[in-house]
């Protein structure tokens, strides 16, 4: 079948993707073991499509998408039965029809990672975001997410300013900006190299709340597994856990601050034993691995990513400069090691304790230190790393 019949397929009356997933799974010939199997009002409008293309709803379809494809560059139309399709859609039970694709379609080549999260992440969110991504896809990985405020903008703007690929799953058309903040980030990932835009919907499309949810099932299926960065106990991002479940995939999530009310959720998911604690990008790529060795290509030396600063041009979501642990400072100019792991927003001695390894009273003691000198300052929830004037 070519784009236009799978266009046509599409936008069939009273199917959708659930249904035309079944058919599918029939192996129908095309057209007639279509029109055999398809409800009767469904079968009369493709039938009228294929003899009567003119008097056909159908074409209006066809027609607006070919005229998107010639407005602009990098547009194209997915299908089943296109090269670039992931396999992985296949998978799930009602993967989309056809997916509309704007940008560099050679980010859908490689091993890929979902990644999500709040839309109002922490600093140190934020930081775990940007270094995970940056990691991964210095590793040959592409990052998937929704281009949404908070952890998924930051995940995709970092994996764009290391060099690598990042896809965005969108509920709305590939043409329309949402969030209208993130304009710059829509420009970016669809002109710059391993950047991609797609949506099951067609150009044109508003978002919509309903269609949210529907678009989280495609972020996490074009994924070997899931990221959860940062996540309330009611975050939607758990709605992504749970997808990424039902479609037999890795769920991973970050350990949080017991007392990080935008952690409880991934500490929710680690109580029930459903998601692997991931420390690392190591950690991910330890349980992923073989499954990623059908992706991954002779890859460029690994490189850890956890100096690499963000150019000004593509971190409009990274933290002001004094909430960034070590990217002003060499970690060489600093009085003490412990400041590596402090932020501007507060980490609790324990957490702080868990991360570096050292013992509670000879962590006290440094902090006490640091503080007299005015690198540190205790506050409600932790310790704070101070900006330097």
């Amino acid at each position: 079948m070519d784009a236009q019949a799978w266009l046509a397929v599409n936008a069939l009356p009273g199917m959708g993707a659930l249904r035309i997933a079944q058919l599918v799974a029939r192996q129908p010939q095309w057209p007639e073991g279509w029109l055999a199997a398809l409800p009767s009002r469904a079968a009369s409008e493709l039938r009228l499509w294929l003899e009567h293309p003119a008097r056909s709803p159908l074409q209006k379809v066809v027609d607006e998408t070919l005229a998107w494809q010639q407005s602009g560059p990098n547009r194209h139309l997915l299908h089943r039965d296109h090269p670039a399709w992931p396999a992985l859609l296949n998978e799930l039970p009602d993967p989309p029809v056809v997916l509309w694709a704007q940008g560099d379609l050679g980010a859908l080549e490689g091993p890929k990672l979902a990644m999500v999260g709040t839309r109002r992440p922490t600093g140190e969110g934020t930081h775990n975001a940007q270094t995970f991504a940056r990691d991964l896809v210095r590793r040959g990985w592409c990052v998937v997410s929704g281009m949404a405020l908070g952890v998924d903008g930051v995940a995709q703007r970092a994996a764009l300013a290391a060099g690598g690929s990042t896809v965005a799953v969108l509920g709305c058309g590939v043409d329309v900006i949402y969030p209208a903040s993130h304009r710059d980030l829509h420009e970016q990932l669809s002109r710059l190299p391993g950047g991609l835009l797609l949506s099951e919907h067609p150009p044109g499309t508003v978002a919509r709340p309903a269609f949210f949810p529907r678009r989280n099932r495609i972020v996490t299926g074009l994924a070997l597994g899931t990221l959860v960065v940062e996540a309330t106990e009611k975050s939607g991002s758990l709605v992504s856990a749970r997808l990424t479940l039902e479609q037999n995939r890795e769920l991973f999530v970050l350990p949080g601050s017991l007392h990080n009310v935008q952690a409880r959720g991934c500490l929710a998911l680690l109580r029930q034993g459903a998601a692997h604690l991931a420390c690392s990008v190591d950690d991910i790529i330890a349980d992923l691995g073989h499954w990623a060795e059908a992706f991954i290509q002779p890859a460029a030396e690994d490189k850890p990513s956890e100096q690499a600063p963000l150019p000004d041009s593509l971190s409009n979501e990274s933290l002001p400069a004094e909430s960034l642990p070590a990217e002003s400072l060499s970690d060489d100019s600093l009085p003490d090691s412990l400041l590596t792991s402090l932020s501007a927003t507060p980490t609790p001695i324990d957490l702080l304790v868990h991360t570096t390894g050292v013992t509670v009273s000879d962590c006290q003691q440094r902090l006490l230190m640091l503080e007299l000198d005015g690198w540190v300052s205790q506050q409600a929830g932790g310790w704070v790393r101070l900006p330097r004037p």
